[in-house]
């Protein structure tokens, strides 16, 4: 079993969406997204033993440190996994197993990350690399749309009936101006928390610029009964699993409940288009009242030397110090900048 690289220019993309465990984040679409909002190249291939062709992998390969890095995905890429399209019965171990051959010996990496939603934690501990995992929620889109919204926590079902009695409304957005009016409300949300966006705005121009045109993504402005768009939302998605990538909203808005309006709405749209599985996009409590369930997508990470993975772990650490500090300094003028009457 061995990985041969396949040229993304010539690749068969039609043949490759036809896989059933083909996510929104291995279309050429949103790789496109990454290779530009992180300077990366992509990388597929074709998995092959003297039966014949067995699946594809998809990641991306950059620089950090000086050292060459695979990716599938990487921390700060805002994409949570990536991995593998296998045939059935392919195990998932013995293609992770290739892959790490593939990563030193063909692209010449010193450092390995991969996450798949079809691992087990065992496919990576017992082929030696360190297990951690993507956290997350989700909801099963099988269920009715009735049994849905009756899952949620009665708080949640009244925001939501709150929100249509209030005059909001949600509309689909399909131009690039959608990116600013996200980001500057996506400014307010972390200002909140005396934090600044752990990206810069060009992340969420690049996402639509490529991955919106091909169908893959649902961008939702949520507007007020006056008109102003006082929240945005942004859920990717394709074959069975709809992804939330993100949201945002004024602070002084909030009272009309466009957060849950919008998700709501992302979820009714997915199920629509045959989508199974609604991932909410990490941790964070107050997605629980949706009446989603927890889920873990394992992550795994190897390096060829040990150092490599010690200034990895140290460089997580300092862009969090770096966030940090940014939210402190933005803090700080944010009040040197106030008239004596705003104090």
């Amino acid at each position: 079993m061995k990985f041969y690289p396949i040229d993304i220019k010539s690749a068969d993309w039609t043949r490759l969406d036809r896989f059933a465990d083909r996510t929104v984040f291995q279309t050429r679409e949103w790789l496109q997204f990454v290779a530009e909002a992180r300077n990366a190249l992509p990388v597929l291939a074709e998995l092959r033993e003297s039966s014949g062709v067995l699946g594809y992998f998809t990641g991306l390969t950059f620089s950090k440190f000086g050292m060459k890095v695979l990716g599938s995905s990487f921390p700060g890429w805002t994409t949570p996994y990536i991995g593998f399209n296998l045939n059935p019965g392919v195990p998932r171990r013995a293609a992770l197993e290739a892959l790490e051959k593939f990563a030193w010996d063909d692209l010449k990496c010193l450092h390995l990350e991969v996450s798949d939603p079809h691992f087990t934690f065992e496919d990576g501990e017992n082929a030696g690399f360190k297990t951690e995992y993507y956290a997350s929620y989700r909801t099963d889109l099988t269920r009715s749309e009735e049994d849905l919204f009756n899952g949620m926590e009665s708080a949640c079902r009244r925001c939501i009936r709150k929100a249509d009695k209030s005059g909001l409304k949600i509309e689909e957005a399909h131009d690039l101006a959608f990116a600013d009016e996200y980001y500057e409300q996506l400014k307010d949300v972390f200002a909140k928390q005396s934090l600044v966006p752990t990206y810069s705005v060009e992340r969420v121009r690049a996402l639509v610029r490529n991955v919106e045109p091909g169908g893959n993504v649902l961008l939702l402005r949520a507007r007020d009964p006056e008109g102003k768009c006082i929240a945005t939302g942004i859920y990717p998605g394709f074959n069975q699993i709809a992804e939330f990538w993100g949201n945002a909203s004024f602070r002084s808005h909030q009272s009309l409940r466009p957060n849950e309006a919008c998700h709501w709405y992302a979820m009714r749209y997915w199920k629509k288009r045959g989508a199974t599985i609604f991932d909410w996009g990490g941790e964070g409590t107050y997605k629980e009242k949706y009446g989603c369930t927890p889920h873990r997508v394992p992550w795994f990470t190897k390096s060829r030397y040990q150092i490599v993975g010690a200034l990895r772990n140290e460089a997580r650490t300092m862009f969090a110090r770096k966030q940090k500090f940014l939210g402190w300094l933005q803090g700080n003028r944010s009040v040197a900048d106030r008239s004596p009457a705003e104090e």
